[in-house]
């Protein structure tokens, strides 16, 4: 046990978002969701399983299967040899993309010193704005309670642009509906994805791409796991707990969780010993696809180090025996 985060871990982390991914991208388009899971979930767990560290699982994969899960909340990984990490996981953001054979399905898994992850317990949804380095001191707590064509305009202002420059991520929900009106009226264009919160998270806090601002409603585990991206990237986030159900609010209620507190990147995430690794598993605006050919696979992924802000893209070529 070591208190050092050794500086190739995020290198050493995205063996096991590749290990995800090549398992899930042979489940592309056979409309097989828990089946594709269940492998890629299995993957990653013995991959994460030959790292050196003392792992635990803060937000895990409890409840999508309806049986026991190898990631769940709570659960230890690693070799137990090297520094204690908590640790999160989604081994295919973008389940319902990968089944209907759709772009944009990813690997992500993020590790930080043990207790710097925020847990939100209970909590299933939450409200989000995600911008990239450009935006990030102009994105105060207000921008939560503000209308949202202020929110757009101080955006774009920031950015030395026009607002109807902007392109806004927002999942397509019911829930979005009076959300996506405000855009449009604000003038502003709009991406549309049925799935993949962290995925546009990661479009909206990267310098490089398209997509200037992610708004909207997803889960609160996937809002925890992006923070650690978003934060490496230089980026900017606010969340705040949005219980879609009279259920989960009586839940959260119960817990003492403050549905009025606005969090920043800072507090989702309390550290900047953070490494972060993501691997395309179909072709999207972020990463290439898994590609196999026999025995033989290729990957692209991404490494964020936040100490140093770096960003890693990496492809390799994989030999798998079989």
């Amino acid at each position: 046990m070591s208190s050092l985060t050794p500086r190739n871990l995020g290198l050493d982390l995205i063996r096991a978002t590749e290990s995800a991914a090549m398992s899930a991208g042979r489940w592309m388009g056979l409309g097989k969701v828990d089946e594709a899971d269940y492998d890629a979930m299995y993957a990653m767990h013995a991959a994460l399983n030959t790292l050196d560290m003392e792992g635990h699982i803060v937000i895990g994969e409890e409840g999508k299967l309806g049986m026991p899960s190898p990631l769940e909340s709570g659960s230890l990984v690693g070799t137990g040899h090297g520094p204690v990490m908590d640790v999160v996981v989604d081994p295919i953001d973008g389940r319902k993309l990968l089944a209907h054979g759709k772009p944009g399905a990813i690997s992500v898994a993020a590790v930080a010193p043990r207790g710097t992850m925020w847990n939100p317990g209970p909590a299933v949804y939450m409200e989000k704005i995600v911008v990239d380095r450009h935006a990030a001191h102009a994105l105060v707590p207000e921008c939560m309670d503000a209308p949202v064509a202020w929110t757009l305009a101080l955006i774009a202002r920031v950015k030395q642009k026009t607002v109807r420059d902007l392109l806004v991520f927002v999942l397509e929900r019911p829930r979005h509906a009076d959300l996506i009106e405000e855009i449009r009226m604000a003038g502003a264009r709009v991406m549309l994805r049925s799935d993949g919160d962290i995925a546009g998270a990661l479009l909206a806090a990267s310098a490089t791409s398209s997509v200037d601002i992610l708004m909207g409603v997803g889960g609160v585990a996937e809002g925890v796991i992006a923070a650690c991206a978003v934060k490496s990237l230089g980026g900017a986030m606010l969340g705040r707990l949005a219980p879609q159900s009279p259920r989960e609010s009586s839940t959260i209620k119960d817990s003492e969780l403050d549905t009025r507190h606005i969090l920043t990147c800072h507090e989702l995430i309390a550290s900047n010993q953070i490494f972060f690794a993501v691997t395309g598993i179909t072709d999207g605006p972020l990463l290439a696809g898994v590609r196999y050919q026999g025995n033989y696979a290729e990957t692209d992924s991404l490494v964020l180090r936040c100490e140093t802000h770096t960003r890693r893209v990496i492809h390799a070529e994989h030999w798998i025996y079989v």
